[in-house]
């Protein structure tokens, strides 16, 4: 079943330091390095054309907002070790994220729904994967910037780096 042995792998380092931090993270992306972002503009740029699922609903990750977010936790006298979740505010289908990247990143694009069986994956994955953020915003005192607010921040990264 999915996520069963990162599950298995977590229970082992907290069970050897259960002052560990394990932050689980979903739909991770950047100005740089391989990733959906980058991915859709580069191909909706070159193709006009593209076909991406509807049918999965997750939260998008900026690796920025995350790493702010890591440096406030370790930089604690000494946070309280466990499981946290950590995404961007709001919830979007893969399909309608990969809309608003060529719209803000003002690429013409025909962007057709296709349903998760008609993408090839290495392992299934749940329609609806959207993380309960409430346990390291309480512990930690933290804001978690919304999901468009972040892609629009990126954007603007990668087109200045055109």
């Amino acid at each position: 079943k999915y996520g069963q042995s990162k599950l298995k792998g977590e229970q082992a380092i907290l069970e050897a330091d259960p002052s560990a931090i394990i932050i689980r993270t979903s739909w991770l992306y950047s100005s740089v390095g391989n990733n959906f972002v980058k991915t859709i503009r580069k191909y909706g740029s070159e193709r006009g054309q593209l076909r991406v699922v509807y049918d999965q609903t997750g939260g998008p990750t900026y690796a920025a907002d995350l790493a702010l977010v890591l440096l406030d936790i370790v930089s604690l006298p000494s946070p309280e070790g466990g499981i946290y979740h950590y995404a961007n505010e709001g919830v979007i289908s893969w399909y309608d994220f990969a809309q608003e990247i060529c719209r803000l990143s003002n690429i013409t694009c025909h962007i057709e729904p296709i349903r998760t069986g008609e993408y090839p994956l290495p392992a299934p994955r749940p329609g609806y994967s959207v993380f309960d953020k409430s346990k390291i915003k309480t512990t930690f005192g933290i804001t978690i910037p919304w999901w468009r607010d972040s892609l629009a921040r990126c954007i603007t990264i990668l087109n200045e780096q055109k």
